[in-house]
């Protein structure tokens, strides 16, 4: 099946539960053909969960979920040797992070030794406990959520965290008609239970090795430099994006074409996926943690580059 009609395939199965979330499924089919992660950033009973369970549902990884709380041990997260009487050895109990596709739920909520934890298999695709190091098997996507308008009992997440995520996004609210069709289609059944699978593990890997091959033209590739650059000296941003930041625009781009149906980024491209890869890996001066600011800051920039005019074929 080729990617354009397998892409097209996930999403419908997904929208046969989401209603009216297409950009959002859209850019979180992005981040998992980038092999990169996401954090939802929304107010409770948006969807965020259900939207997560479709897309694991969706593409058959095995998934699962950590419920994020202040008790939670980094050991519930990656797992830990116990003493195995009937061995008479140490025996491995892998944790919940040992799978395709896992959903860290109000991730904010844990303390941050336990949000760390994520850290090594969020970056290298692994785990290591106990001085021995364990591969976790591809693709590793991680999709966690948190409430931005809640403090209480929460813990935010350091900068080294939040670099970690390819891109941070939000649910849609819902316009009158869409909500309609929502309770609509939940009032007589559950649409996630009867879900069922349109691409297999592997289809997944091969898309992720056909986004490595689209192409960037290098104007685009110099205008995604200048984006990148002026983060860094632009007025209250007292630290731009990391060179770590940049790599991720481009992996972010390039899926997203893929996702789109195209064979090359065009500059649409690059301003759709910019303020979700980019704006949480700003700090600015005086609005710690804001991200309504971040993605302001992040929308000047966009506005203040020129874009160039090519053909963004080879």
């Amino acid at each position: 099946m080729e990617s354009k009609t397998l892409i097209s395939s996930i999403r419908e199965n997904i929208s046969k539960v989401m209603v009216g979330s297409e950009e959002t499924i859209n850019l979180l089919l992005t981040a998992l053909i980038a092999e990169g992660h996401v954090l939802i950033e929304d107010v409770p009973g948006m969807g965020k969960t259900v939207l997560a369970k479709s897309l694991a549902k969706s593409v058959s990884l095995e998934f699962n979920r950590i419920q994020f709380t202040p008790d939670l041990l980094p050991s519930d997260v990656t797992g830990l040797n116990y003493f195995d009487q009937k061995a008479n050895d140490f025996v491995f109990s892998p944790g919940p992070a040992f799978c395709n596709l896992l959903l860290a739920d109000e991730i904010n909520r844990a303390t941050p030794r336990t949000q760390s934890s994520l850290l090594e298999c969020m970056g290298e695709r692994q785990i290591t406990v106990d001085g021995v190091t364990r591969p976790l098997s591809a693709p590793f996507f991680v999709i966690a959520t948190q409430n931005p308008i809640e403090t209480l009992g929460t813990y935010p997440l350091p900068e080294a965290q939040l670099d970690r995520f390819l891109m941070r996004i939000s649910m849609a609210s819902p316009t009158k008609e869409q909500e309609r069709a929502i309770l609509q289609r939940f009032m007589k059944e559950e649409p996630l239970e009867t879900l069922q699978s349109v691409c297999t593990r592997e289809d997944i890997l091969a898309l992720q090795k056909q986004a490595k091959e689209i192409y960037i033209h290098p104007v685009l590739l110099d205008y995604m430099i200048d984006l990148v650059q002026a983060t860094r000296s632009w007025p209250n941003i007292d630290m731009g994006v990391s060179p770590r930041g940049s790599l991720a625009l481009v992996r972010a781009v390039r899926a997203y074409a893929l996702v789109r149906g195209g064979a090359y980024v065009v500059p649409e491209d690059i301003k759709t996926v910019a303020v979700p890869v980019l704006a949480h890996r700003l700090q600015l001066s005086g609005s710690v943690g804001s991200t309504d600011a971040q993605k302001k800051a992040m929308t000047d920039v966009l506005s203040s580059v020129a874009l160039p005019t090519e053909d963004w074929s080879k």
